[in-house]
Protein backbone atom coordinates (compact mmCIF):
# COMPACT_ATOMS: atom_id res chain seq x y z
CA UNK A 1 0.00 0.00 0.00
CA UNK A 2 1.27 3.32 -0.71
CA UNK A 3 2.09 6.04 1.46
CA UNK A 4 -0.28 8.93 1.03
CA UNK A 5 0.59 12.14 -0.40
CA UNK A 6 0.72 14.56 2.46
CA UNK A 7 1.30 17.52 0.05
CA UNK A 8 -2.56 17.15 -1.04
CA UNK A 9 -4.58 20.58 -0.42
CA UNK A 10 -7.90 19.90 -0.04
CA UNK A 11 -8.85 23.01 -1.79
CA UNK A 12 -12.95 23.89 -2.28
CA UNK A 13 -13.57 24.83 -5.72
CA UNK A 14 -15.17 27.26 -4.37
CA UNK A 15 -12.54 29.03 -2.36
CA UNK A 16 -12.59 33.06 -2.26
CA UNK A 17 -9.78 34.91 -2.96
CA UNK A 18 -9.35 37.79 0.15
CA UNK A 19 -7.30 40.57 0.03
CA UNK A 20 -7.11 41.76 3.99
CA UNK A 21 -6.81 44.97 4.72
CA UNK A 22 -3.36 44.18 6.60
CA UNK A 23 -2.01 44.70 9.27
CA UNK A 24 -5.30 42.75 10.42
CA UNK A 25 -6.85 39.57 12.42
CA UNK A 26 -8.97 37.35 10.22
CA UNK A 27 -11.01 34.01 10.45
CA UNK A 28 -11.60 31.50 7.80
CA UNK A 29 -14.14 28.59 7.85
CA UNK A 30 -13.04 27.55 5.06
CA UNK A 31 -10.03 27.36 2.66
CA UNK A 32 -9.21 30.82 1.23
CA UNK A 33 -6.60 32.20 -1.33
CA UNK A 34 -5.12 35.33 -0.76
CA UNK A 35 -3.76 38.56 -2.95
CA UNK A 36 -0.87 36.50 -4.17
CA UNK A 37 -2.28 32.77 -4.60
CA UNK A 38 -1.60 31.31 -1.30
CA UNK A 39 -3.88 28.77 -0.18
CA UNK A 40 -4.49 29.10 3.63
CA UNK A 41 -6.23 26.27 5.38
CA UNK A 42 -9.32 27.52 8.18
CA UNK A 43 -8.31 28.97 10.55
CA UNK A 44 -7.67 32.25 12.66
CA UNK A 45 -4.85 34.23 11.13
CA UNK A 46 -2.61 37.23 11.91
CA UNK A 47 -2.12 39.33 8.13
CA UNK A 48 0.99 41.34 8.18
CA UNK A 49 4.19 42.36 6.39
CA UNK A 50 7.82 41.25 7.22
CA UNK A 51 10.24 43.45 7.92
CA UNK A 52 13.53 43.75 6.17
CA UNK A 53 16.48 43.95 8.03
CA UNK A 54 16.40 48.00 8.60
CA UNK A 55 12.98 48.24 7.42
CA UNK A 56 11.03 50.39 9.53
CA UNK A 57 7.11 49.37 9.88
CA UNK A 58 5.07 51.82 7.24
CA UNK A 59 8.38 50.99 4.07
CA UNK A 60 7.59 47.41 5.16
CA UNK A 61 3.55 48.27 4.50
CA UNK A 62 4.21 49.66 1.54
CA UNK A 63 6.42 46.76 0.28
CA UNK A 64 3.46 44.15 -1.22
CA UNK A 65 6.07 42.19 -3.17
CA UNK A 66 5.81 38.40 -2.31
CA UNK A 67 8.39 37.77 0.49
CA UNK A 68 7.01 40.71 2.59
CA UNK A 69 3.83 39.05 3.03
CA UNK A 70 2.91 37.43 6.41
CA UNK A 71 -0.20 34.96 6.92
CA UNK A 72 0.39 33.61 10.59
CA UNK A 73 -1.88 31.21 11.50
CA UNK A 74 -2.91 31.07 14.64
CA UNK A 75 -5.73 28.35 15.80
CA UNK A 76 -8.42 26.25 13.88
CA UNK A 77 -11.41 28.64 13.24
CA UNK A 78 -12.47 31.08 16.70
CA UNK A 79 -14.39 33.67 15.94
CA UNK A 80 -15.66 36.11 18.93
CA UNK A 81 -19.41 36.43 18.27
CA UNK A 82 -20.68 38.58 21.15
CA UNK A 83 -19.91 40.25 24.39
CA UNK A 84 -21.37 38.59 27.55
CA UNK A 85 -22.95 39.90 30.79
CA UNK A 86 -24.18 37.13 33.40
CA UNK A 87 -27.34 38.07 34.96
CA UNK A 88 -26.16 36.48 37.96
CA UNK A 89 -23.21 38.53 39.00
CA UNK A 90 -22.71 40.99 36.59
CA UNK A 91 -19.08 39.40 34.78
CA UNK A 92 -18.44 40.29 31.42
CA UNK A 93 -17.12 37.50 29.13
CA UNK A 94 -16.97 37.02 24.98
CA UNK A 95 -18.97 34.51 23.73
CA UNK A 96 -16.93 32.45 21.02
CA UNK A 97 -18.12 30.42 18.14
CA UNK A 98 -15.88 27.05 17.38
CA UNK A 99 -15.62 25.39 13.88
CA UNK A 100 -13.88 21.89 14.99
CA UNK A 101 -13.74 18.96 13.41
CA UNK A 102 -16.43 17.01 15.80
CA UNK A 103 -19.18 20.22 14.34
CA UNK A 104 -19.60 23.85 15.32
CA UNK A 105 -19.67 24.51 18.72
CA UNK A 106 -20.26 27.81 21.34
CA UNK A 107 -18.55 28.77 24.26
CA UNK A 108 -17.86 31.60 26.61
CA UNK A 109 -14.47 32.64 27.66
CA UNK A 110 -14.81 34.83 31.33
CA UNK A 111 -12.84 37.76 30.92
CA UNK A 112 -11.30 37.28 34.19
CA UNK A 113 -9.23 34.75 32.57
CA UNK A 114 -6.97 37.20 30.84
CA UNK A 115 -5.96 38.58 34.02
CA UNK A 116 -3.71 35.68 34.36
CA UNK A 117 -2.00 33.32 31.72
CA UNK A 118 -5.19 32.07 30.27
CA UNK A 119 -3.69 28.55 30.34
CA UNK A 120 -6.63 27.32 31.66
CA UNK A 121 -9.09 28.43 29.24
CA UNK A 122 -6.83 27.34 26.63
CA UNK A 123 -6.90 23.59 27.80
CA UNK A 124 -10.84 23.68 27.81
CA UNK A 125 -10.24 25.01 24.22
CA UNK A 126 -8.10 21.92 23.19
CA UNK A 127 -10.37 20.06 24.67
CA UNK A 128 -13.90 20.97 23.07
CA UNK A 129 -11.29 20.32 19.67
CA UNK A 130 -9.77 23.68 19.40
CA UNK A 131 -6.32 23.81 17.56
CA UNK A 132 -3.71 26.51 18.98
CA UNK A 133 -0.28 26.87 17.36
CA UNK A 134 1.80 25.68 20.56
CA UNK A 135 4.11 28.61 19.26
CA UNK A 136 1.21 31.05 19.34
CA UNK A 137 -0.90 30.72 22.57
CA UNK A 138 0.21 34.31 23.63
CA UNK A 139 -1.17 35.58 19.95
CA UNK A 140 -4.27 33.52 20.35
CA UNK A 141 -5.09 35.35 24.14
CA UNK A 142 -4.02 38.79 22.53
CA UNK A 143 -6.50 38.33 19.40
CA UNK A 144 -9.20 37.49 21.85
CA UNK A 145 -9.06 40.93 23.75
CA UNK A 146 -8.56 42.34 20.56
CA UNK A 147 -12.06 41.61 19.64
CA UNK A 148 -14.65 44.09 20.47
CA UNK A 149 -18.16 42.69 18.84
CA UNK A 150 -21.07 44.93 19.04
CA UNK A 151 -23.48 42.73 19.88
CA UNK A 152 -24.11 41.96 23.65
CA UNK A 153 -25.69 38.59 25.05
CA UNK A 154 -26.85 37.83 28.52
CA UNK A 155 -25.60 34.82 30.36
CA UNK A 156 -26.55 32.52 33.60
CA UNK A 157 -24.76 30.21 35.51
CA UNK A 158 -28.33 28.29 36.30
CA UNK A 159 -31.08 26.39 33.78
CA UNK A 160 -34.54 27.88 33.87
CA UNK A 161 -36.42 30.64 33.90
CA UNK A 162 -34.10 34.27 33.04
CA UNK A 163 -35.23 37.57 33.77
CA UNK A 164 -35.70 37.92 30.14
CA UNK A 165 -38.91 35.30 29.71
CA UNK A 166 -36.21 32.81 28.45
CA UNK A 167 -36.22 29.29 29.25
CA UNK A 168 -32.24 28.32 29.68
CA UNK A 169 -30.64 24.99 29.16
CA UNK A 170 -27.28 24.24 28.46
CA UNK A 171 -26.42 24.16 24.60
CA UNK A 172 -29.98 25.66 24.23
CA UNK A 173 -32.23 28.62 25.16
CA UNK A 174 -35.95 28.51 24.56
CA UNK A 175 -37.83 31.72 23.58
CA UNK A 176 -34.83 34.51 22.65
CA UNK A 177 -31.52 33.82 20.62
CA UNK A 178 -30.00 36.56 22.73
CA UNK A 179 -28.83 34.63 26.08
CA UNK A 180 -26.59 31.93 26.93
CA UNK A 181 -26.09 29.07 29.29
CA UNK A 182 -22.41 29.75 31.07
CA UNK A 183 -20.77 27.21 32.61
CA UNK A 184 -17.35 25.89 33.69
CA UNK A 185 -16.13 23.44 31.27
CA UNK A 186 -15.79 20.71 33.97
CA UNK A 187 -19.12 20.56 34.54
CA UNK A 188 -20.96 17.37 33.98
CA UNK A 189 -23.79 17.42 31.04
CA UNK A 190 -27.17 16.84 32.83
CA UNK A 191 -29.50 17.96 30.27
CA UNK A 192 -29.02 16.20 27.10
CA UNK A 193 -31.17 14.26 24.44
CA UNK A 194 -31.31 10.94 22.15
CA UNK A 195 -33.30 9.73 20.42
CA UNK A 196 -36.62 10.47 19.40
CA UNK A 197 -39.95 12.44 21.24
CA UNK A 198 -42.25 10.16 19.53
CA UNK A 199 -40.29 7.23 20.55
CA UNK A 200 -40.82 8.33 23.88
CA UNK A 201 -44.28 9.11 23.39
CA UNK A 202 -44.94 4.93 22.24
CA UNK A 203 -42.48 2.98 24.23
CA UNK A 204 -42.52 5.08 27.41
CA UNK A 205 -45.63 7.10 27.88
CA UNK A 206 -48.20 4.81 26.55
CA UNK A 207 -46.60 2.05 29.55
CA UNK A 208 -47.32 4.64 32.16
CA UNK A 209 -51.22 5.56 31.50
CA UNK A 210 -52.96 3.69 34.34
CA UNK A 211 -50.03 3.72 37.03
CA UNK A 212 -50.39 6.53 39.19
CA UNK A 213 -47.22 6.56 40.14
CA UNK A 214 -45.24 6.28 36.99
CA UNK A 215 -47.77 9.43 36.07
CA UNK A 216 -46.29 11.67 39.20
CA UNK A 217 -42.99 11.22 38.30
CA UNK A 218 -43.29 12.44 34.71
CA UNK A 219 -45.72 15.07 35.98
CA UNK A 220 -43.36 15.93 38.89
CA UNK A 221 -40.59 16.69 36.36
CA UNK A 222 -42.80 18.70 33.70
CA UNK A 223 -44.41 20.81 36.91
CA UNK A 224 -40.73 22.14 37.45
CA UNK A 225 -41.39 24.90 34.85
CA UNK A 226 -44.74 25.41 36.05
CA UNK A 227 -43.97 26.52 39.94
CA UNK A 228 -42.82 29.64 39.77
CA UNK A 229 -45.37 30.90 37.64
CA UNK A 230 -48.20 29.71 39.63
CA UNK A 231 -46.96 30.82 42.96
CA UNK A 232 -46.28 26.97 44.64
CA UNK A 233 -43.00 26.55 46.65
CA UNK A 234 -40.95 23.81 46.17
CA UNK A 235 -41.49 20.70 47.91
CA UNK A 236 -41.07 16.91 46.97
CA UNK A 237 -43.13 13.73 47.06
CA UNK A 238 -40.94 10.72 48.49
CA UNK A 239 -41.70 7.05 46.66
CA UNK A 240 -41.70 4.34 49.77
CA UNK A 241 -41.94 0.88 49.04
CA UNK A 242 -39.46 -2.12 49.71
CA UNK A 243 -36.21 -3.37 47.58
CA UNK A 244 -37.12 -3.88 43.95
CA UNK A 245 -40.40 -2.52 44.18
CA UNK A 246 -40.46 -0.49 40.91
CA UNK A 247 -39.85 3.13 42.32
CA UNK A 248 -36.26 3.38 40.83
CA UNK A 249 -37.94 2.94 37.49
CA UNK A 250 -40.12 5.76 38.55
CA UNK A 251 -37.01 7.91 39.06
CA UNK A 252 -35.65 7.06 35.97
CA UNK A 253 -38.24 7.89 33.63
CA UNK A 254 -38.69 11.54 35.50
CA UNK A 255 -35.53 11.88 34.76
CA UNK A 256 -35.49 11.46 31.04
CA UNK A 257 -37.59 13.69 30.45
CA UNK A 258 -34.87 16.29 30.63
CA UNK A 259 -31.77 14.30 30.10
CA UNK A 260 -30.29 10.71 30.08
CA UNK A 261 -31.80 8.84 33.26
CA UNK A 262 -28.15 7.22 34.09
CA UNK A 263 -26.34 11.27 34.61
CA UNK A 264 -29.23 13.28 35.56
CA UNK A 265 -30.65 11.35 38.28
CA UNK A 266 -28.78 12.10 41.66
CA UNK A 267 -28.62 10.20 45.07
CA UNK A 268 -29.21 10.87 48.54
CA UNK A 269 -25.30 9.86 49.31
CA UNK A 270 -23.70 13.43 49.26
CA UNK A 271 -23.19 16.52 51.67
CA UNK A 272 -26.00 19.43 51.53
CA UNK A 273 -23.73 21.56 50.43
CA UNK A 274 -23.23 18.99 47.13
CA UNK A 275 -27.34 18.66 47.44
CA UNK A 276 -27.55 22.85 46.75
CA UNK A 277 -24.99 22.55 43.74
CA UNK A 278 -27.41 19.61 42.56
CA UNK A 279 -30.31 21.32 42.80
CA UNK A 280 -28.93 24.47 41.57
CA UNK A 281 -28.21 22.74 38.40
CA UNK A 282 -31.54 21.04 38.02
CA UNK A 283 -33.07 24.77 38.84
CA UNK A 284 -36.91 24.79 37.56
CA UNK A 285 -36.97 21.21 36.41
CA UNK A 286 -36.58 17.97 39.10
CA UNK A 287 -34.18 16.67 41.18
CA UNK A 288 -34.34 12.57 41.75
CA UNK A 289 -32.57 11.47 44.61
CA UNK A 290 -32.20 7.47 44.87
CA UNK A 291 -31.88 5.66 47.82
CA UNK A 292 -32.85 7.79 51.14
CA UNK A 293 -30.76 5.03 53.31
CA UNK A 294 -27.48 6.95 52.02
CA UNK A 295 -28.71 10.13 53.51
CA UNK A 296 -27.30 11.31 56.89
CA UNK A 297 -29.84 10.62 59.18
CA UNK A 298 -28.48 13.34 61.22
CA UNK A 299 -29.23 15.74 58.15
CA UNK A 300 -31.81 14.82 56.50
CA UNK A 301 -34.37 16.39 57.53
CA UNK A 302 -32.23 19.37 57.48
CA UNK A 303 -31.87 18.86 53.75
CA UNK A 304 -35.16 17.93 53.27
CA UNK A 305 -36.32 21.61 54.54
CA UNK A 306 -33.22 22.89 52.23
CA UNK A 307 -34.58 21.54 48.79
CA UNK A 308 -37.49 22.76 49.71
CA UNK A 309 -36.98 26.21 50.90
CA UNK A 310 -34.69 26.46 47.52
CA UNK A 311 -31.84 28.63 49.07
CA UNK A 312 -28.28 27.42 49.72
CA UNK A 313 -25.85 28.34 52.86
CA UNK A 314 -24.12 31.61 52.44
CA UNK A 315 -20.34 30.98 52.22
CA UNK A 316 -17.35 33.23 52.30
CA UNK A 317 -14.45 33.10 50.12
CA UNK A 318 -10.69 33.18 50.95
CA UNK A 319 -10.75 36.89 51.08
CA UNK A 320 -13.71 36.73 53.45
CA UNK A 321 -16.01 38.60 50.87
CA UNK A 322 -19.89 37.13 51.08
CA UNK A 323 -19.66 34.14 47.84
CA UNK A 324 -23.57 34.39 46.38
CA UNK A 325 -26.02 31.86 47.79
CA UNK A 326 -27.16 28.76 44.95
CA UNK A 327 -31.08 29.17 45.03
CA UNK A 328 -33.13 27.05 42.78
CA UNK A 329 -37.21 26.07 42.68
CA UNK A 330 -37.92 22.32 41.97
CA UNK A 331 -39.77 19.17 42.99
CA UNK A 332 -37.65 16.34 44.52
CA UNK A 333 -38.66 13.17 43.41
CA UNK A 334 -36.97 10.59 46.37
CA UNK A 335 -37.43 6.87 46.88
CA UNK A 336 -36.52 4.65 49.80
CA UNK A 337 -37.54 1.99 51.71
CA UNK A 338 -37.98 4.30 54.72
CA UNK A 339 -40.40 7.41 55.38
CA UNK A 340 -38.33 10.38 55.84
CA UNK A 341 -38.95 10.67 59.14
CA UNK A 342 -38.48 7.10 59.73
CA UNK A 343 -34.68 7.23 58.55
CA UNK A 344 -34.51 10.22 60.93
CA UNK A 345 -35.31 8.31 63.99
CA UNK A 346 -32.12 5.97 63.14
CA UNK A 347 -30.06 8.82 64.82
CA UNK A 348 -32.47 9.27 67.61
CA UNK A 349 -33.21 12.37 66.10
CA UNK A 350 -37.19 13.49 66.66
CA UNK A 351 -39.57 13.76 63.22
CA UNK A 352 -40.58 17.46 62.46
CA UNK A 353 -43.84 17.65 60.67
CA UNK A 354 -42.40 20.38 58.42
CA UNK A 355 -39.72 17.90 56.80
CA UNK A 356 -42.26 15.30 56.44
CA UNK A 357 -44.82 17.68 54.96
CA UNK A 358 -42.12 18.65 52.09
CA UNK A 359 -41.09 15.47 51.46
CA UNK A 360 -44.64 13.49 50.99
CA UNK A 361 -45.13 9.82 51.35
CA UNK A 362 -46.14 8.08 48.24
CA UNK A 363 -47.07 4.54 48.23
CA UNK A 364 -44.67 3.11 45.63
CA UNK A 365 -44.68 -0.45 47.30
CA UNK A 366 -47.82 -2.04 47.89
CA UNK A 367 -50.41 -1.60 44.94
CA UNK A 368 -51.50 -3.76 42.71
CA UNK A 369 -47.80 -4.88 41.11
CA UNK A 370 -46.27 -3.68 43.76
CA UNK A 371 -45.17 -0.09 42.48
CA UNK A 372 -47.27 -0.67 39.57
CA UNK A 373 -51.23 -0.99 38.88
CA UNK A 374 -51.14 -1.69 35.03
CA UNK A 375 -48.32 -3.68 33.58
CA UNK A 376 -49.99 -3.66 30.14
CA UNK A 377 -50.44 -7.29 29.10
CA UNK A 378 -46.66 -8.14 30.33
CA UNK A 379 -44.77 -9.62 32.99
CA UNK A 380 -43.49 -7.28 36.11
CA UNK A 381 -39.99 -8.08 35.30
CA UNK A 382 -40.68 -7.35 31.17
CA UNK A 383 -42.18 -4.09 32.13
CA UNK A 384 -39.59 -3.29 34.10
CA UNK A 385 -36.80 -4.15 31.65
CA UNK A 386 -38.79 -2.50 28.43
CA UNK A 387 -38.97 0.75 29.91
CA UNK A 388 -35.63 0.86 31.34
CA UNK A 389 -34.11 0.23 28.09
CA UNK A 390 -36.44 2.48 26.04
CA UNK A 391 -35.46 5.71 28.83
CA UNK A 392 -31.75 4.96 28.15
CA UNK A 393 -32.59 4.92 23.84
CA UNK A 394 -34.96 8.19 23.88
CA UNK A 395 -34.74 10.53 26.61
CA UNK A 396 -34.68 14.31 27.12
CA UNK A 397 -37.30 15.42 24.47
CA UNK A 398 -40.61 15.94 26.61
CA UNK A 399 -39.00 18.95 28.71
CA UNK A 400 -38.12 20.88 26.51
CA UNK A 401 -40.71 20.48 24.43
CA UNK A 402 -43.18 21.06 27.05
CA UNK A 403 -41.52 24.78 27.62
CA UNK A 404 -41.74 25.41 23.90
CA UNK A 405 -45.58 24.88 23.75
CA UNK A 406 -45.81 27.00 27.07
CA UNK A 407 -43.66 29.83 25.66
CA UNK A 408 -45.64 29.44 22.21
CA UNK A 409 -49.32 29.39 22.96
CA UNK A 410 -48.49 32.03 25.93
CA UNK A 411 -50.52 29.84 28.62
CA UNK A 412 -48.75 31.85 31.16
CA UNK A 413 -51.34 34.50 30.93
CA UNK A 414 -54.09 32.13 32.40
CA UNK A 415 -51.83 29.26 33.75
CA UNK A 416 -52.84 31.15 37.38
CA UNK A 417 -56.97 30.37 36.67
CA UNK A 418 -56.01 27.10 35.15
CA UNK A 419 -54.14 26.27 38.37
CA UNK A 420 -56.84 27.64 40.43
CA UNK A 421 -59.26 25.46 38.79
CA UNK A 422 -57.47 22.23 39.32
CA UNK A 423 -56.53 23.21 42.58
CA UNK A 424 -60.04 23.49 44.06
CA UNK A 425 -60.69 19.48 43.34
CA UNK A 426 -58.22 18.81 46.24
CA UNK A 427 -59.75 19.24 49.27
CA UNK A 428 -58.07 20.13 52.60
CA UNK A 429 -59.00 21.28 56.24
CA UNK A 430 -55.62 23.28 57.34
CA UNK A 431 -53.08 25.42 55.78
CA UNK A 432 -50.35 22.01 55.99
CA UNK A 433 -52.99 19.91 53.93
CA UNK A 434 -53.22 22.68 51.97
CA UNK A 435 -49.43 23.04 50.82
CA UNK A 436 -49.32 19.04 50.30
CA UNK A 437 -52.60 19.50 47.97
CA UNK A 438 -50.47 22.77 45.93
CA UNK A 439 -47.62 20.34 45.47
CA UNK A 440 -50.35 17.44 43.72
CA UNK A 441 -52.61 19.60 42.22
CA UNK A 442 -49.38 21.57 39.94
CA UNK A 443 -48.07 18.42 39.37
CA UNK A 444 -51.09 17.01 38.22
CA UNK A 445 -51.59 20.72 35.88
CA UNK A 446 -48.30 19.69 34.31
CA UNK A 447 -49.73 16.40 33.25
CA UNK A 448 -53.19 17.74 31.57
CA UNK A 449 -51.39 20.89 29.91
CA UNK A 450 -49.03 18.63 28.31
CA UNK A 451 -51.99 16.32 27.28
CA UNK A 452 -53.36 18.95 25.85
CA UNK A 453 -50.73 20.22 23.80
CA UNK A 454 -50.19 16.37 22.80
CA UNK A 455 -46.94 15.31 24.18
CA UNK A 456 -48.44 12.51 26.40
CA UNK A 457 -50.54 9.68 24.47
CA UNK A 458 -52.90 10.02 27.35
CA UNK A 459 -56.94 10.55 28.04
CA UNK A 460 -57.36 14.05 29.00
CA UNK A 461 -57.93 14.35 32.61
CA UNK A 462 -55.84 10.96 33.48
CA UNK A 463 -53.12 12.98 35.23
CA UNK A 464 -55.49 14.51 37.86
CA UNK A 465 -57.08 11.44 38.94
CA UNK A 466 -53.71 10.02 39.58
CA UNK A 467 -52.49 12.87 41.24
CA UNK A 468 -55.88 13.12 43.34
CA UNK A 469 -55.35 9.31 43.80
CA UNK A 470 -52.13 9.77 45.38
CA UNK A 471 -52.81 12.71 47.23
CA UNK A 472 -56.48 11.08 48.73
CA UNK A 473 -54.37 8.34 49.58
CA UNK A 474 -51.59 10.29 51.64
CA UNK A 475 -54.65 12.12 53.05
CA UNK A 476 -56.15 8.81 54.34
CA UNK A 477 -52.81 7.73 56.03
CA UNK A 478 -51.84 11.19 57.79
CA UNK A 479 -55.36 11.95 58.88
CA UNK A 480 -56.93 15.84 59.45
CA UNK A 481 -56.11 18.02 61.39
CA UNK A 482 -52.31 19.86 62.26
CA UNK A 483 -49.29 17.71 61.07
CA UNK A 484 -47.76 18.76 64.56
CA UNK A 485 -50.54 17.94 66.63
CA UNK A 486 -50.77 14.46 64.83
CA UNK A 487 -47.13 14.08 65.83
CA UNK A 488 -47.20 14.82 69.39
CA UNK A 489 -50.02 12.88 69.69
CA UNK A 490 -48.18 10.14 67.81
CA UNK A 491 -45.36 10.36 69.86
CA UNK A 492 -46.78 10.27 73.32
CA UNK A 493 -49.12 7.23 72.47
CA UNK A 494 -45.98 5.77 71.66
CA UNK A 495 -44.39 6.84 74.50
CA UNK A 496 -47.07 4.88 76.65
CA UNK A 497 -46.76 2.01 74.21
CA UNK A 498 -43.14 1.23 74.89
CA UNK A 499 -42.97 2.70 78.60
CA UNK A 500 -47.13 2.47 80.04
CA UNK A 501 -45.70 -0.97 82.37
CA UNK A 502 -42.51 0.42 83.39
CA UNK A 503 -42.37 4.02 84.06
CA UNK A 504 -45.91 4.32 85.60
CA UNK A 505 -47.35 2.98 88.12
CA UNK A 506 -51.31 3.05 89.98
CA UNK A 507 -51.88 6.21 91.98
CA UNK A 508 -53.93 4.48 93.73
CA UNK A 509 -51.19 1.51 95.35
CA UNK A 510 -50.62 2.87 98.49
CA UNK A 511 -47.90 -0.08 98.68
CA UNK A 512 -44.44 2.19 100.37
CA UNK A 513 -42.15 -0.06 98.07
CA UNK A 514 -43.56 -0.05 95.10
CA UNK A 515 -40.10 0.85 92.67
CA UNK A 516 -40.15 2.53 89.73
CA UNK A 517 -36.76 3.61 88.09
CA UNK A 518 -36.75 6.68 86.38
CA UNK A 519 -40.77 7.81 87.11
CA UNK A 520 -42.62 9.61 84.05
CA UNK A 521 -45.84 9.24 85.74
CA UNK A 522 -48.76 7.03 87.20
CA UNK A 523 -51.86 5.63 85.73
CA UNK A 524 -55.26 5.57 87.10
CA UNK A 525 -58.60 3.20 86.32
CA UNK A 526 -61.51 4.98 85.97
CA UNK A 527 -63.91 2.02 85.24
CA UNK A 528 -62.42 -0.08 82.64
CA UNK A 529 -60.45 3.20 81.23
CA UNK A 530 -56.65 3.61 82.25
CA UNK A 531 -55.82 7.30 81.93
CA UNK A 532 -51.98 8.40 82.36
CA UNK A 533 -50.88 10.58 84.78
CA UNK A 534 -47.83 12.61 83.07
CA UNK A 535 -45.50 14.57 85.55
CA UNK A 536 -43.87 17.39 82.81
CA UNK A 537 -40.44 15.93 82.60
CA UNK A 538 -41.93 12.98 80.82
CA UNK A 539 -44.68 14.84 78.95
CA UNK A 540 -41.34 16.97 77.24
CA UNK A 541 -39.70 13.92 76.56
CA UNK A 542 -42.49 11.45 75.23
CA UNK A 543 -42.94 14.62 72.04
CA UNK A 544 -39.36 15.09 71.68
CA UNK A 545 -38.64 18.40 70.07
CA UNK A 546 -41.60 20.31 71.20
CA UNK A 547 -41.93 22.47 73.77
CA UNK A 548 -44.25 22.37 77.08
CA UNK A 549 -46.88 24.85 75.64
CA UNK A 550 -47.24 23.62 72.54
CA UNK A 551 -47.44 20.23 73.52
CA UNK A 552 -50.62 21.55 76.40
CA UNK A 553 -51.90 23.26 72.78
CA UNK A 554 -52.00 19.60 71.25
CA UNK A 555 -53.78 17.91 73.88
CA UNK A 556 -56.08 20.32 74.50
CA UNK A 557 -57.44 20.40 70.74
CA UNK A 558 -57.34 17.00 70.59
CA UNK A 559 -59.63 17.02 73.93
CA UNK A 560 -57.73 14.24 75.23
CA UNK A 561 -56.45 16.39 78.96
CA UNK A 562 -59.56 13.45 81.21
CA UNK A 563 -59.12 15.77 84.60
CA UNK A 564 -58.05 19.23 85.21
CA UNK A 565 -58.34 21.86 88.34
CA UNK A 566 -60.56 24.17 87.45
CA UNK A 567 -58.59 26.75 85.04
CA UNK A 568 -55.18 24.75 84.98
CA UNK A 569 -54.08 22.02 82.57
CA UNK A 570 -53.24 19.37 85.18
CA UNK A 571 -54.35 17.77 88.39
CA UNK A 572 -53.25 17.41 91.86
CA UNK A 573 -52.72 13.98 93.35
CA UNK A 574 -51.86 12.22 96.35
CA UNK A 575 -48.80 10.18 96.34
CA UNK A 576 -48.56 6.64 97.05
CA UNK A 577 -46.18 6.90 99.97
CA UNK A 578 -47.02 10.62 100.82
CA UNK A 579 -46.91 13.79 99.46
CA UNK A 580 -48.52 15.39 96.29
CA UNK A 581 -47.93 16.23 92.59
CA UNK A 582 -49.63 18.18 90.23
CA UNK A 583 -49.95 15.85 86.87
CA UNK A 584 -51.02 15.84 83.07
CA UNK A 585 -53.89 13.38 82.52
CA UNK A 586 -54.32 11.80 79.52
CA UNK A 587 -56.78 9.56 77.90
CA UNK A 588 -54.77 7.36 75.11
CA UNK A 589 -58.25 6.23 74.08
CA UNK A 590 -59.38 9.22 72.75
CA UNK A 591 -55.90 10.53 71.31
CA UNK A 592 -56.01 7.17 69.23
CA UNK A 593 -59.34 8.23 68.05
CA UNK A 594 -58.33 11.59 67.22
CA UNK A 595 -55.59 10.19 64.52
CA UNK A 596 -52.19 10.04 67.10
CA UNK A 597 -51.72 6.63 66.11
CA UNK A 598 -52.18 6.99 62.30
Amino acid sequence: MSKPDTNVINLRPDAATIAPDRPCWAVYEHWVINEKGRKLRPGVYRHGFKRMAGQDEDDAENDIRDRSITDEWISSPVTVVARTTNSDDGSEGRLLRLVTEGGIKEWIIAMEVFGGSGEEARRALFGMGVIIALKKRGTFMEYLLDQHPAELFATTSRPGWHESGAFVLPGRTIGTANVRYQASNKAQVLFSRRGELALWQSEVATKCAGNPVLTLAIGCALAGPLLSLVGVLGGGVHLVGDSSSGKSLAQLIGSSVWGDPGVFAASWDMTKGGLEIEASGRNDTILPLDEIKRADPKRVQEMAYSLANGQGKGTMTREREGRAKLSWRLLTLSSGERSLSEHAAISGNAAHAGAELRMVDVNAGTRTHRAFDELHGLEGADFHRQLTVAVGAHHGHLGPAFVEKLLESDDRIDLLEDFAGVRASFVEDNAQAGRVADRFAVIALAGEMAIAYGLLPWVQGASLADCRLLYGEWLSRVGSGNAEDRQILAGILDFIDRHGSSRFSDVDDQTPDTKVFNRAGYWELVGTNRLYLFNKPALIEAAHGYGLSRIIKALEGANVLARRDNERKTKNYRLPGGGQARLYVIDPDIMDREGGGA
